[in-house]
């Protein structure tokens, strides 16, 4: 069955969701296993497309590494607001109490840059997506199939970039229970990352699926539709993505 299959080992599942009996993969789906808290899975819609023409050939995404040794040894821990420095942001969370709106900067270790592939269109870590330079426009459908014809019909609306975060993508782990996640900061698109939504508290963390299509616009000038429509395997394992995609749009 043809598809876009990316695995690797999974951490942090929650437990609240029942598991869907079985998760199918489509013409026009992605599937990626981002349950990883230091890949990302990045994707070639052309190269997808291509893969699914094959009888009996999948696609699979790039996994990358997030790297996380320090860069330097510096002394030098201060964070600054707008340096926007390649490295993990250690951030206290109120993960017990009023969540993860409440949060201080706790530490901040200089890392290398993260490495991409030579074509890729965006990427996915767990409920995070970047672009490559791209920009999105989220829509009032929630059906591929109800999509205006071309997406000529959204050429004059406003579409948003990624843009710098240093509090969401989730890295390192170890000391969570005690409130404290370093994250990766990056570039990120805030609008399509809320196809899916993480909440705490309650621990272990709820999960909240948007499935309105996303309006992807590449920096060649091209579209593509996107729609998360599963972020579960059929054991339950979240970050599990189910992606309808078009391309081109």
């Amino acid at each position: 069955m043809s598809g876009v299959l990316s695995s690797c080992e999974g951490a942090f599942e929650g437990v609240y969701d029942d598991p869907d009996k079985e998760v199918s993969i489509k013409k026009g789906q992605l599937v990626v296993d981002a349950t990883d808290w230091q890949t990302w899975h990045y994707i070639d819609l052309l190269e997808a497309d291509a893969a699914q023409q094959k009888e009996g050939k999948g696609y699979s995404a790039i996994e990358i590494k997030i790297p996380t040794e320090r860069l330097e040894a510096s002394v030098d821990e201060e964070h600054s607001q707008h340096e926007e420095r390649a490295g993990i942001y250690t951030y206290w969370y109120d993960v017990f109490g009023e969540g993860l709106s409440k949060r201080e900067i706790r530490q901040f270790v200089p890392t290398k840059n993260q490495d991409e592939p030579a074509s890729w269109h965006l990427a996915v870590h767990r409920n995070n997506v970047r672009t490559n330079g791209g920009a999105v426009y989220m829509t009032a459908y929630t059906s591929m199939d109800d999509l205006p014809e071309s997406s000529e019909a959204f050429g004059e609306v406003a579409f948003t970039e990624d843009e710098w975060n240093e509090t969401d993508v989730w890295t390192v782990q170890e000391k969570m229970l005690q409130g404290l996640i370093g994250n990766q900061g990056i570039k990120v698109n805030s609008l399509l990352s809320s196809w899916l939504k993480v909440s705490l508290p309650p621990v272990p963390p709820t999960f909240t699926l948007n499935n309105h299509v996303f309006i992807l616009k590449l920096k060649d000038g091209t579209f593509a539709a996107l729609q998360l429509v599963n972020y579960q395997n059929a054991a339950g394992v979240k970050c599990h993505l189910t992606i309808n995609y078009k391309y081109p749009y």
